[in-house]
This record gives C-alpha cells, structure tokens and sequence, in this order.
C-alpha cells in the first residue's frame, strides 16, 4: 500500500473511532445534548464534532431536535428486532401478545395509538397506530419525546422512583409550550395524581393542539415495562372527554398487563 492510501485508511479510521465515541457520549447521556455539550464531553474540536454529527444525522444514527442531538432511530433498528424496543425494556416475544390489544384501542378511539417504553429523560415510541387523521406531533419521524411534557413520559416517571428522583433533580426542564409543566412541585403533584388514577394526561403541554391520555403496563415482576397511550386533537376530543379516553387506555394497558403476566 503506497503513501497517500496509507494515510486515507489511517484518516478514515480515525473519523470511524470519533464517531462511535460521539455515540457512546450520546448514548450515555441521560438527555438530549447540544453541539457545545458533545464537543466538551469528547474533547474533539468543535468543527470536528459539528462535521460528524452531521455525518451521523444523515446516516440515521443521530437525531437532531432545534439544537440538540440524541442517537437516532435507525441505530435501534439495528440492534432490536424490527426496532420494537430499547432491549431489556419489554419480555421477549410480547409483540404478538400486545398487538391484538392496541389494535382495538385504535378501533375504540379512532386515534393515535402508541406504545412507549423509556430511554433515559426521554420516552420511545416502538409502536404505533394510526389513520389518514393521525395527529401531528414534533415526535413524528424520530419517536422520542421528553419524559415531563407527554402523558407517557408522566406514567413512566409517576412509577420509577429512580427516573423521577434523577428527573427532578436536572436541570430546568424544557418549556415546549406555553402549557408545559417546568416547575418541580407542580409536576411532582400531577405525577401522584398519575399514580392515584392510573392514568397520564398531557393537555397541548408537548404540541399545541394535541392532548394524550397514557397508561402502565406492568410485567411479570410488578414493575411497568411500558406504556400504552392515545394521542388525539384537542378539537376531536375536548376537556370534558379526555377522562373517557383515559378510561379507554386504562382498560387497554390492563389487557395487555393480563396478557403479559399469565
């Protein structure tokens, strides 16, 4: 191998090793971090690290959302079965046990149907069901979104002391609309309310318009694995009917919770 080859494999596999380390960074963080965040985290140059986020974002193996990145859908394609889960967060061979179940919420509700499991500060979508009307949301296209201001997210931190202590004591939590909950005692309040009801609301607090009712689903050990949950348009359903479909979610994660169980 002459010279200039010499060098282009020896450049090649330097940009091969700064990218997985940007991954193992991301993939380590317990929330979304900006280009500032993952240049100091690595000690690469800021030019490099904007250079192979790019590089990663186009690949699919970095998610880009305004100014900050998370490692991307198409990387849990590739490690999880058809990109059903985080591994470890669901009991193997439980898609065909659920299916069934969120199938006949979306034909109770006629609206967006989604199963989520957590992923650090952020909650996963790895399924969903929808219609031509499927409501539009910032989660569209890279099915994650922030654990405070989605009716999942809130199941999911009502229930896992852990997550909600190491949540709470983050920095301040991201205001996506003019209704998200950022302040510590009052979401802590919705979050006994999730746990006295057994279900999560979020009301236009994520995407202005859209309302969500979620509810856990437990598995063999007791402690929630998931989350089923309905998003709709605030229009669709109004104030007064969210508890309805609430009530439906309920009924659909015990079902599922029965199924995963026995």
């Amino acid at each position: 191998m002459d010279r200039s080859r010499r060098a282009e494999a020896a450049s090649a596999l330097g940009s091969l090793e700064r990218g997985i380390e940007i991954l193992l960074c991301l993939a380590a963080g317990m929330r979304p971090m900006n280009l500032t965040q993952v240049h100091r985290s690595t000690g690469f140059s800021k030019t490099t690290t904007h250079r192979l986020l790019g590089t990663l974002q186009r690949r699919g193996l970095v998610t880009r959302t305004g100014g900050d990145y998370t490692v991307g859908g198409r990387l849990a394609d590739l490690v999880t079965s058809r990109g059903w889960a985080i591994p470890g967060r669901r009991p193997p061979g439980s898609r065909r046990a659920i299916l069934p179940h969120l199938l006949q919420l979306y034909e109770a509700t006629r609206q967006t149907v989604n199963l989520a499991v957590p992923d650090g500060f952020e909650v996963a979508y790895v399924e969903r069901l929808y219609g031509h009307n499927r409501v539009k949301s910032p989660s569209d296209g890279v099915d994650r979104a922030p654990l405070h201001c989605t009716a999942a997210g809130k199941v999911l931190l009502a229930y896992d002391a852990g997550l909600r202590a190491a949540f709470l004591s983050a920095p301040a939590l991201r205001r996506m609309t003019g209704r998200t909950v950022t302040g510590p005692v009052a979401l802590e309040r919705e979050l006994a309310a999730v746990r006295g009801e057994g279900v999560g609301y979020a009301r236009e607090e994520f995407a202005e318009g859209v309302c969500c009712a979620a509810a856990p689903v437990f598995g063999p050990d007791g402690g929630v694995c998931m989350v089923v949950a309905v998003a709709a348009p605030v229009r669709a359903v109004g104030a007064a009917a969210l508890p309805r479909l609430g009530a439906a979610v309920r009924r659909a994660a015990h079902r599922i919770t029965g199924a995963l169980v026995l």
